[in-house]
């Protein structure tokens, strides 16, 4: 066993689902166990002086990335950093905070992977890749809902950050271990939404060709084992859709428990209701049974890590 913290990292664009999917996955490996970290308390400037200026917060000119680097170094081997606190409702500073870290540490936001060094300080990447048009929908209503801006307002900065988007946010996709997608399925379901897994082999992942070898009644089609290809490499692509039954994911579930004793009796389906858990379009929690698997399927790499 490990004595040093297991370190996660979980990028993408605002309003990706990182905050989401990092709760989950902390809900599984024990709140007391799990650190986090957010990477837009590094901003270098305020809301005020990046209007002033004209750059956003996705721009890495507007990050101490060198700060964040040196405080994953040292997180990495145990010890504590004093970590800044951007307020997202005042858009200022807060005053800084000391973080000890824990047994795991979950690092997410907009530039987690920018330099070699972040990046070679994670055991486990996820990066975070919804269809456009669904990230602007969660944008818009989260920072209506929590914020206090108009839809006009969201649209605008979005259409503004638009190019460091592109340049700066989406290239991480690459460094991942494991693509997360989100997505509606063709019926146009607002409420279930169905996942994409692309687990690149730099990692060892969970032995899921079961899934094939069961002559795949029990569970096609609404979950799928197949070979693609990310970004011109080969990868094998988990899809688990949004009508997956609870018995259907059960039975994935199992797989994972039957590798990972420790993720028994976190199953969604087993009665754990903390995980899998989203806010609907009209503010009402739901649960999905995808969000529920992808986050278990985390902290099974984070479980694994620690056994390295």
């Amino acid at each position: 066993m490990s004595d040093r913290p297991i370190i996660l990292g979980i990028v993408g664009d605002s309003a990706a689902g990182k905050t989401t999917l990092t709760k989950g996955i902390a809900q599984v490996l024990g709140p007391e166990n799990v650190t986090i970290i957010c990477t837009d308390d590094y901003h270098r400037y305020d809301r005020t002086q990046r209007a002033e200026i004209g750059i956003t917060a996705l721009h890495p000119d507007c990050n101490y990335l060198d700060i964040m680097q040196q405080h994953l170094s040292l997180l990495r081997t145990g010890q504590a950093i004093l970590k800044p606190i951007y307020n997202h409702t005042t858009g200022t500073f807060d005053a800084p905070e000391y973080i000890k870290p824990s047994k795991f540490v979950i690092v997410e936001g907009l530039l987690g992977y920018s330099t070699r060094a972040i990046r070679d300080s994670y055991d486990v990447k996820v990066y975070l890749a919804p269809p456009e048009n669904l990230r602007t929908e969660w944008k818009v209503k989260r920072d209506i809902m929590k914020r206090g801006y108009t839809e006009e307002q969201v649209l605008a900065e979005m259409k503004k950050r638009e190019g460091d988007s592109e340049d700066f946010i989406r290239p991480q996709r690459k460094f991942a271990d494991v693509v997360v997608t989100f997505y509606l399925p063709e019926e146009d379901n607002e409420v279930n939404l169905s996942v994409r897994l692309v687990l690149r082999p730099t990692i060892p992942h969970p032995d899921f060709t079961e899934i094939l070898s069961q002559s795949s009644d029990s569970f096609k089609p609404a979950i799928r084992l197949e070979l693609d290809r990310d970004m011109g490499k080969p990868v094998d692509v988990l899809e688990v859709d949004s009508h997956a039954t609870s018995e259907q994911v059960n039975e994935l579930e199992k797989i994972l428990c039957n590798e990972m004793p420790h993720l028994r009796g976190f199953c969604s389906t087993e009665g754990n209701s903390e995980i899998g858990k989203l806010v609907g379009t009209t503010g009402e929690i739901l649960q999905s049974y995808p969000l529920a698997l992808t986050q278990l399927i985390i902290a099974y790499h984070m479980i694994k890590a620690i056994q390295k």
